[in-house]
């Protein structure tokens, strides 16, 4: 499991202070989404999605592959 960021999406750019942006810099591997699933959601998968349980970001990308 990855370092969490110490600050809000700043979307490519790394912020001095911070150890998952020091780790990236480092060479660290990004989080990658799993794509096992590329293409299979269902209709009812996708509404049963809960942001609010799945602690999605300002933007859900939840399906999207």
């Amino acid at each position: 499991m990855a370092t969490k960021h110490s600050h809000k999406p700043n979307f490519g750019r790394h912020v001095d202070d911070c150890l998952r942006c020091q780790e990236l810099k480092d060479g660290a591997e990004p989080v990658r989404w799993n794509t096992d699933r590329r293409g299979e959601l269902s209709t009812a998968e996708i509404r049963a999605h809960d942001c609010s349980r799945s602690n999605c970001g300002p933007v859900c990308t939840f399906g999207d592959w």
